[in-house]
């Protein structure tokens, strides 16, 4: 079976075999090898983790290297459950390294508050599952409550438009999540090295392609959920509390016509060892990039006919955003176009290619375990060729698609039936404050589902039009203003949570950016740009990435207390990889970068040139010379009047 363990037993097999294998093919044992490369392990003797060993990518065929620990944990895991629900019961605040890791496919990771000094506090956050962002009227308040009877008092929109609840002990886990999944949620395999929550354009647009696409992304989120029960045997005693799936999903994910399959396994599309490292869907219609489609592992288009009926799907697939600081072999990537299929394959493509992962993806080093470092050692052509297999089918030829447009959806819009739905800006996905409140008044006296969107704000759904200025009074006065009256720059901004709680975090990214985008505004207001005009700002406490500030035109990602690289040369709709110029510029000297920067944009743009174009452009050779000769410049008078936003006017921040 893919995914064994190779004893010192089977390496003897192996070379009394004589089989020579040139590529790397998952968790293999000694193997024989039928034509859609299914494997069965040889029988092995019992043996230590520490003789578990397993090939690598681009290594000879007689090296081997072990496999990272946390495979050993998933395989050891009885389907995620040993030693999870053992550690949960104990009397401990915190729970042990392996039940770490496993809590993760349940939705949680274990936190300390690293502002405190002395004892670790140990608390856990909760992320939701919430294919295309959508939110139930009673999800959304119990989530409101749980925010404040068991956690921090505020709650966080994600960039996969899912909510984070922090500050959970343990000994709340339990009742915090039975509630959620009793009021219509989930936080399945919301973490964890599995399919993480699958995105779609959250406008509940009635048109028939976003309809179709948000269909599309549920079905996906449900073929990849994991089957094997332990979530609810853990959070609810057993007691499944699921809908129905459609029938499409349940044929594909037992269809095993082309070996996809683990048979009469628990888990039959994940097994024991479920995938190397997380895997990315985003699902989306054409123009509209609100979900960053080429930062995801698959990324797909709905293709339409004429007549505005789907017809099928354009599949991309590679990309990524998790790097590592100076290691070079890492690196963010943007998904490339794999081929195109008809709507009634979507489910069965989707799996075969998430299968191709499961059994090549690396499992010796977590770095390269992404489905974007198999890609980039196959090539295209190599990994398509591995996915047909499993898809039964040849691909068909890309579909020609129209430029892609960043939509934020913020402000007022018609649903197409009648209805109206209010897109609200929300810095940095924290709700909290006045702005809790307000919003909790609103969705329950109105009865309003909502849907998170992948850039951290919030949408009111299905709004009469007689509600319209009520609405819009009591989001005002907690601070929750139209589009028109919020700084540009705050509306395209994202930032990860970092410090104080998660620990991968070096530098300040959530609680920084209010700091950065007031001093990148001041500075666009002294160099003479119009107000308007306005720059994709996001921030990162790490390199993993989470905001997504690869693809932003001026990404700033933390590699030191205080301090940060800066990356240029994104787009404002999300189609260019932006590339690292500088490395450990200290917040304090953020002006001596921005200034220059932003002087020579004024002043030697094409016209209507982008800031991340005109980097691009200009070339980081002739950039660094600008800033190495910034001595500044006599102050311009601005072409804009600075009071067109109260919030600009004022400085003012949440």
């Amino acid at each position: 079976m893919a995914a064994s363990i190779m004893s010192a037993n089977a390496i003897v097999a192996e070379k009394e075999l004589k089989l020579h294998i040139n590529v790397y093919r998952g968790l293999r044992s000694s193997v024989v090898i039928n034509p859609v490369g299914l494997v069965r392990a040889l029988p092995s003797s019992s043996s230590s983790s520490s003789d578990w060993i397993v090939r690598a990518v681009s290594m000879p065929d007689t090296a081997v290297v072990k496999r990272s620990k946390v495979e050993l944990f998933k395989e050891q895991s009885n389907f995620l459950r040993f030693p999870l629900n053992e550690e949960l019961q104990t009397e401990a605040p915190n729970i042990n390294e392996v039940a770490t890791q496993l809590i993760k496919f349940h939705g949680s990771y274990q936190q300390t508050n690293r502002d405190e000094r002395g004892s670790k506090s140990y608390q856990f956050m909760l992320r939701t599952k919430n294919p295309c962002g959508k939110v139930p009227n009673k999800l959304y308040l119990v989530m409101d409550d749980l925010a404040d009877k068991f956690g921090i008092g505020t709650l966080r929109l994600t960039t996969r438009q899912t909510f984070q609840l922090h500050g959970i002990l343990k000994k709340s886990l339990k009742t915090v999540m039975r509630s959620i999944i009793k009021n219509m949620g989930s936080t399945l395999g919301a973490c964890g090295d599995l399919n993480r929550n699958v995105l779609a354009p959250a406008a509940p647009y009635t048109k028939k392609e976003y309809l179709f696409s948000q269909e599309t992304a549920e079905n996906i989120a449900s073929l990849l959920a994991p089957q094997s029960g332990a979530y609810y045997d853990i959070w609810v005693d057993g007691e499944k509390v699921m809908s129905a799936e459609p029938p499409e999903v349940i044929a594909a994910r037992n269809d095993n016509s082309n070996g996809t399959n683990f048979p009469d396994s628990p888990e039959p599309i994940y097994g024991t060892q479920y995938l190397p490292r997380k895997f990315k869907i985003a699902v989306t219609v054409p123009t509209d990039n609100s979900v960053d489609i080429l930062t995801n592992d698959i990324g797909i288009v709905v293709v339409s006919d004429s007549d505005g009926e789907p017809q099928g799907f354009n599949i991309y697939v590679g990309g990524g955003m998790g790097r590592t600081h100076r290691l070079e072999t890492t690196f963010p990537r943007l998904g490339e176009p794999l081929g195109y299929v008809p709507k009634e394959d979507i489910l069965y493509a989707v799996k075969a290619i998430v299968v191709t992962q499961r059994e090549n993806g690396r499992r010796d080093d977590r770095k390269y375990s992404r489905m974007k470092y198999l890609i980039n050692e196959w090539g295209i052509e190599k990994f398509r060729s591995a996915v047909e297999q499993y898809y039964g089918k040849k691909f068909e030829s890309f579909r020609p698609l129209p430029e892609w447009e960043f939509r934020s959806y913020l402000g007022w819009h018609e649903q197409g039936d009648g209805a109206l739905f209010c897109g609200v800006h929300v810095d940095n996905g924290r709700i909290g404050g006045k702005m809790k409140k307000a919003l909790r008044e609103v969705i329950e006296n109105y009865n309003l589902n909502v849907r998170i969107t992948p850039n951290q704000n919030l949408i009111l759904c299905d709004i009469r039009h007689s509600w319209r200025q009520p609405i819009t009074t009591v989001l005002a006065q907690a601070g929750l203003l139209e589009p028109r009256h919020v700084d540009p720059l705050n509306i395209t901004a994202m930032a990860c949570p970092s410090l104080p709680l998660c620990p991968l975090a070096i530098t300040e990214a959530e609680r920084g950016i209010p700091d950065i985008l007031k001093r990148a505004r001041a500075v666009l207001d002294k160099v003479g740009i119009q107000y308007n005009e306005s720059v994709v700002i996001r921030v990162t406490g790490c390199p993993n990435g989470c905001a997504r500030p690869y693809m932003a035109e001026l990404g700033f990602v933390g590699d030191g207390p205080n301090s940060y690289q800066v990356w240029l040369g994104g787009t404002p709709n999300q189609t260019s990889l932006a590339r690292c110029f500088l490395n450990r510029v200290k917040i304090q000297d953020l002006e001596k970068v921005l200034e220059p920067l932003f002087y020579n944009w004024r002043t030697k743009r094409l016209q209507g040139e982008s800031f991340g174009r005109f980097t691009a452009r200009i070339g980081f050779e002739k950039l660094q010379e600008m800033v190495d000769k910034w001595d500044g410049f006599v102050d311009i008078p601005p072409r804009h009047d600075l009071k067109t936003s109260a919030d600009h006017q004022n400085g003012k921040e949440e």
